[in-house]
């Protein structure tokens, strides 16, 4: 009886799975791929065009992208097939049940990868810490999340991790990012001049965001064995692609300004 039902069933799969059907699902994953592509090529057209939109115009892509391959391939393997319905339960009841032991990571990924677009602990564009790598988030896939770092380096990294590991985003969807620059004097040194000569040169950075405050954090900490003061500036950048931009303009003039002004540094 047994034998029976699976010769009925694997006649059932041959004869769904004819060149005429295999041709029309080639043909459809590969309009799928392409108006995908399509989609992300414009997104990117747009996005040079409106730059203050970026993150919500990379979200929306990320997500019609993930919405166009999940409907788009049922859709597909349903109406092309056209399988029964009692195959459709029972394949189905298989496939479950061989996936979830094969593929429980890639599955745990593919529910992270939901979980994650509609949680949102950071969004495409956002600049993101997790387990020493920093960089830019550039895409959320169904599996992966693709980080890019400061060396232009792509991290790909699954999306289950970021369900049970930390992860800092810096900016949360936001143009604007905080930059944190760190500068040290001697104990001697005029705090007052220092500061506000890292004040000013901030206030001149044509990089700077000036519509959020500037904060210090100065304390008294060792360096090279010896007490300095670290003066800690907290300025905000007005778009997170020059953040080290930002930060190497405000350290090479107030490096320059301390000499001109006789400040006196860690030795």
């Amino acid at each position: 009886m047994n034998d029976g039902n699976i010769v009925n069933d694997l006649a059932v799969v041959v004869e769904l799975f004819n060149i005429y059907a295999i041709v029309l699902l080639s043909i459809g994953g590969f309009l799928l791929w392409a108006l995908n592509w399509g989609i992300s090529k414009a997104s990117q057209k747009i996005t040079e065009k409106l730059p203050t939109r970026r993150f919500l115009i990379l979200q929306i892509t990320t997500l019609v992208g993930f919405v166009l391959y999940t409907v788009g391939s049922i859709a597909l393997i349903v109406g092309v097939l056209q399988p029964p319905k009692e195959f459709m339960l029972a394949a189905g009841g298989s496939i479950a049940v061989a996936l979830g032991f094969a593929l429980k990571d890639i599955a745990a990924s593919l529910v992270a990868g939901l979980l994650l677009l509609f949680d949102r602990p950071f969004r495409v564009g956002d600049r993101v810490s997790f387990d020493s790598v920093y960089g830019e988030i550039v895409s959320i896939g169904l599996r992966t999340v693709r980080l890019q770092t400061l060396d232009d380096n792509l991290v790909t990294i699954p999306n289950s991790r970021f369900i049970t590991d930390v992860v800092a985003s810096g900016n949360a969807g936001e143009l604007d990012m905080m930059v944190v620059t760190d500068f040290h004097v001697g104990l001697d040194a005029d705090l007052e001049e220092a500061r506000a000569i890292i004040e000013e040169v901030i206030f001149t950075s044509r990089f700077a965001y000036l519509k959020k405050p500037v904060t210090f954090a100065i304390e008294e900490i060792e360096v090279g064995y010896r007490l300095a003061i670290r003066l800690r500036a907290k300025a905000y950048v007005l778009d997170v692609h020059y953040e080290k931009a930002f930060q190497s303009d405000i350290v090479v003039r107030v490096s320059k300004r301390f000499a001109e002004a006789g400040v006196i540094r860690p030795a």
